[in-house]
């Protein structure tokens, strides 16, 4: 997640201590037609399940298994990563609910420091930890008697988009990749959406960032960044404002335990600056022959990513674009969301009977 004029904020603000509210005034906000964040279906049952990475952290994450899979099936399974800075009750469960209807095991995952699952400080930005929970979430699917390991799949929203094609490019076992609204992380955090960051603007994150470490290593405490204000207003360009809609609202607020909602989808500027060694479409072309999808909407800020993954990847790929879908239109309104098209490009790239 990135708002437009982000980075240039970030080298001219003052960034002072993150302090919580010690009562956050629940916000209110229009929910768009369609949009069902917290989707619960009937057809399928959920357990919290945990494994364990390779860096011996655990990954916690919501299992969905159809309720009428059969005893002694071997089924495929699709691995649902969240968008950048949100946790799995926010877009991954809802996506992994409706595949889940159509006769897929699904695993939406807390990617690490995010969530219900480990890693501290809390919501840091390590890119190489995300990417091995997309593998550790193939060890733990392929280990299960229910599951099929040779077709297993996984789905990326926003900034998972990134992950999961990094993981891929790793873990052949990942069978199919398909991404929506995705997020370049690396791109973002480097050049701004459209390029609008300049080299000289890049240095001038960096030296900020590395300065504010030597105040963390004195104080022992993280400064984190705002992205989202309390309250939008006349001046809050429409991309924050766009996020503030899902994320500060009842459509879209999710707090885990511990958390208060100023935390949610706070970053320190000094672990950020980390994306600016992220490539994930660097060699995406290795994939192949593996399928790649590419969805995004006609509206959406961020479509530039999809569209330069489609033109680098190797074959067979698709880009779909979702006519009238703005970026967070695709997190949870389901009037928009092409789950038909999922659907078909699960089923029959891991060939389901």
């Amino acid at each position: 997640m990135k708002r437009t004029t982000l980075l240039l904020a970030l080298v001219a603000c003052s960034l002072a201590p993150f302090t919580a509210s010690a009562a956050p005034v629940a916000p209110t906000g229009d929910i768009p037609a369609g949009a069902d964040n917290f989707y619960k279906s009937n057809t399928v049952s959920g357990e919290r399940v945990s494994f364990i990475n390779q860096y011996k952290m655990n990954v916690v994450g919501t299992l969905y298994r159809p309720k009428g899979l059969r005893a002694g099936t071997h089924a495929p399974a699709i691995i649902v990563g969240h968008p950048m800075g949100a946790v799995k009750e926010q877009s991954s469960q809802l996506y992994a609910q409706k595949l889940a209807e159509q006769g897929f095991v699904t695993l939406a995952i807390d990617l690490p420091f995010w969530g219900e699952s480990d890693g501290q400080p809390r919501n840091l930005v390590a890119p190489e930890l995300y990417v091995e929970a997309f593998s550790a979430s193939v060890d733990f699917l392929g280990t299960r008697d229910f599951v099929d390991r040779d077709r297993i799949g996984v789905l990326g929203i926003c900034g998972s988009g990134g992950f999961s094609i990094a993981a891929a490019k790793l873990d052949p076992r990942l069978k199919a990749v398909a991404t929506v609204s995705m997020y370049d992380m690396g791109a973002v955090t480097r050049n701004g959406l459209k390029h609008s960051v300049s080299l000289e603007q890049r240095k001038a994150l960096l030296e900020k960032a590395a300065e504010q470490r030597y105040q963390e290593f004195t104080t022992g405490k993280g400064i984190f960044l705002n992205y989202l204000p309390a309250k939008p207003d006349d001046k809050t360009d429409p991309v924050t404002k766009e996020f503030w809609d899902f994320y500060r609202t009842p459509r879209g607020i999710s707090i885990p335990k511990g958390y208060t909602l100023e935390q949610t989808q706070n970053r320190m500027l000094s672990s950020e600056v980390r994306f600016m060694n992220f490539y994930p479409f660097n060699d995406i072309e290795t994939i192949s022959p593996r399928p790649m999808l590419f969805i995004a909407g006609s509206e959406a800020h961020s479509l530039e990513f999809s569209e330069e993954a489609y033109r680098l990847a190797g074959q067979p790929k698709e880009l779909y674009i979702v006519p009238g879908a703005g970026h967070v239109d695709l997190y949870d309104r389901v009037d928009l969301i092409p789950f038909d098209k999922l659907i078909s490009f699960f089923k029959k790239n891991l060939d389901t009977k």
